[in-house]
């Protein structure tokens, strides 16, 4: 009993906005996929270094034949190799295009993760401001309803007519819609916040110290340019794509490729006494063979002008990319401004919208401001305060976006103390195609890692 009464004294959990992020992080399906897509294109590695390797196939084979009543059966087991000996660097460009590819995965990967973190902040701001107008709109229904009776007895003592006392109604009705339209605000920004961090809101701290900027833009724009994954990302796709224009050159060249064969043909002897013993020939084959396309019928000029113009694309595309981010920095720069000089008006607003109220108030007590005075003077105070909650969410939320415009809102950026999924552990375990139960075994352990089983099945 004593340890049930200490506990009960005990105030509740609360909610910081870094403990919004790191949930995010931890529940985003949207993550998840994009890994699975990572892992895609690890696996795409292993599938490139294949093809340096040798093919060993096996055949099996019976036969029967009957001709002028002799029969002829034949059993032929059959195993080959054969293996790429030289094909001027051809599959050498296919792995270093799937590694570049792997690379721009993982910056894409980086931008998803900036997303989901972005979209935390956002929805417990979100919350946070919602929670805020509703507190508002409530203290200002309460205090309207104190100004609606206090009418109410004026007009009984015959201070005021009727139309102070139905301008206070209409006042009041007013705030109340007012505050069941902030009440269902609250629970669409509550259904925005699940959807972003994977579960309900709980009690939500208020905001941190808001995150240092730069001390210029021009510093602001330089970081972006060199961190944001975009950026990154686009310069991964520029070098794949100059990898695509010789791998496309090089489908042009000669290839060398050798074989080796071994198999065994067993069939029935036959002579003029009829079918005999049992026969067994083994055959063992190797050969090199040289191939080069002559003519195509201009397939293979196709495809090297196809690389090219990709090639063109992914400059524009990175070109395109570095003037976003550019964008994303200024808008989010100038935002933050804007919210600064916006608080600091609305601040004013609210001291002049106090003192007005205060002392129209006081006035109308004395006989010298009418009841719409009053009304007017207190919707003037409410709307102020509401602007302050608005732009104090802005302010926080453009800090954010400068953080994600410039590539630096990450787990590992903010210093959110999380273990995060390791890219390079998936990769590593396969990007030599491994086969053997040993190089298996060191697969499965990273799978069980990063909390999939074996075969892609999610753990509980």
């Amino acid at each position: 009993m004593a340890l049930t009464t200490a506990l009960a004294g005990l105030p509740a959990w609360a909610e910081s906005l870094a403990d919004t992020m790191v949930a995010a992080y931890r529940h985003s399906a949207l993550l998840d996929q994009n890994r699975a897509l990572l892992r895609a294109a690890d696996e795409d590695v292993a599938t490139a270094m294949s093809a340096l390797r040798p093919i060993v196939q096996w055949a099996a084979s019976h036969n029967f034949s009957r001709s002028d009543g002799v029969e002829t059966v034949a059993t032929t087991v059959q195993i080959v190799a054969q293996m790429t000996l030289y094909d001027w660097g051809r599959n050498q460009l296919a792995i270093d295009i799937a590694k570049e590819q792997v690379l721009a995965t993982r910056e894409s990967l980086i931008a998803v993760e900036q997303d989901v973190l972005l979209s935390a902040v956002q929805a417990f701001l979100q919350v946070r401001s919602a929670e805020q107008q509703v507190a508002l709109n409530s203290n200002s229904v309460e205090l309207l309803s104190r100004e609606r009776q206090a009418a109410q007895d004026r007009f009984d003592v015959g201070e005021i007519t009727t139309t102070d006392v139905a301008l206070a109604d209409a006042q009041l009705a007013q705030t109340r819609a007012s505050l069941a339209s902030a009440q269902g605000q609250l629970e669409i920004a509550r259904e925005a916040y699940r959807a972003a961090v994977g579960r309900a809101p709980r009690d939500l701290d208020p905001p941190p110290p808001l995150p240092k900027r730069p001390k210029s833009l021009d510093s602001a724009r330089s970081t972006g340019v060199r961190t944001h994954p975009a950026i990154r990302q686009a310069q991964r796709a520029v070098a794949a794509s100059e990898l695509g224009v010789a791998a496309a050159a090089a489908e042009r060249r000669p290839e060398v490729t050798g074989s080796l064969s071994l198999g065994t043909t067993r069939r029935p002897s036959t002579s003029l006494f009829g079918q005999g013993p049992q026969e067994n020939t083994t055959t063992l084959g190797a050969g090199i063979e040289a191939s080069q396309t002559i003519y195509s019928g201009g397939r293979l000029p196709a495809v090297h002008r196809k690389a090219m113009a990709q090639r063109d694309a992914a400059r524009s595309a990175l070109l395109n990319a570095s003037r976003q981010v550019s964008e994303a920095v200024g808008t989010a720069w100038a935002n933050i401004d804007v919210a600064r000089a916006q608080i600091a008006a609305i601040d004013e607003q609210i001291s002049a919208a106090q003192q007005a109220y205060d002392g129209v108030r006081e006035e109308a007590t004395l006989g010298a401001r009418t009841t719409l005075d009053v009304l007017d003077a207190e919707q003037n105070l409410l709307e102020a305060r509401a602007d302050k909650i608005t732009a104090e969410a802005n302010l926080q939320l453009a800090h954010y976006q400068l953080l994600a415009a410039m590539g630096l809102l990450t787990v590992k950026d903010l210093k959110l103390g999380i273990p995060t999924y390791d890219p390079s552990a998936y990769y590593n375990a396969v990007r030599d195609a491994p086969y053997t139960s040993t190089q298996g075994e060191n697969l499965d352990r990273v799978l069980r890692a990063i909390g999939r089983e074996p075969g892609g099945r999610p753990r509980n």
